[in-house]
């Protein structure tokens, strides 16, 4: 069931109240003990209320990725993936995202800048939304290629909502890479 939100984003939408859904979060850290602070946040993410399961793909490591393009001379992010089984509404997930984020020391100062921790919603469902508060699916997915193979390492058959499957993502940034 394709849910679209229209202009008048109502965050705690759901397709049903009580009934679970999935969502996709990738985690980054390129600051701290970044392999620390990723499975200290896979364990938040395990003890939100309502949500039922988490699976988290392996770390893997990738070249930092500014406004200007990918930049070997930042620090290096370790990146992974968590689909969660939740009964939260999308809105209210990504404010536990955020308020994780902030626990362990992000700060919004530059845009795609260092960070100790990044928590994106990937999807929800398939969940599409425009408002500003809450895109869905991220809109830069289908472009990282640290988002879709860990994704993939947890659901060979992972799809995002009007993108289609990740694997072809995947294939076609390996392509013009």
């Amino acid at each position: 069931m394709n849910r679209r939100l229209a202009q008048g984003f109502q965050g705690d939408m759901v397709p049903s109240r009580h009934a679970p859904v999935e969502a996709v979060v990738a985690l980054g850290a390129n600051l701290g003990d970044r392999a620390e602070t990723l499975a200290a946040a896979i364990d938040e993410l395990r003890r939100l209320p309502l949500v039922d399961d988490v699976r988290a793909s392996e770390p893997v490591e990738s070249v930092a990725v500014t406004l200007e393009g990918p930049d070997a001379a930042a620090p290096a992010y370790l990146n992974a993936v968590a689909i969660l089984t939740t009964r939260l509404g999308p809105s209210v997930l990504l404010g536990y995202l955020h308020a994780i984020e902030e626990r362990h020391g992000r700060e919004r100062r530059v845009r795609w800048g260092d960070r100790t921790l990044d928590l994106d919603l990937i999807t929800y469902a398939d969940l599409t939304s425009e408002a500003p508060a809450l895109l869905l699916p991220h809109p830069r997915a289908a472009e990282r290629d640290f988002v879709l193979a860990p994704w993939l390492s947890l659901d060979p058959d992972a799809s995002l909502p009007g993108v289609g499957r990740a694997d072809a993502a995947l294939a076609w940034l390996e392509d013009a890479g």
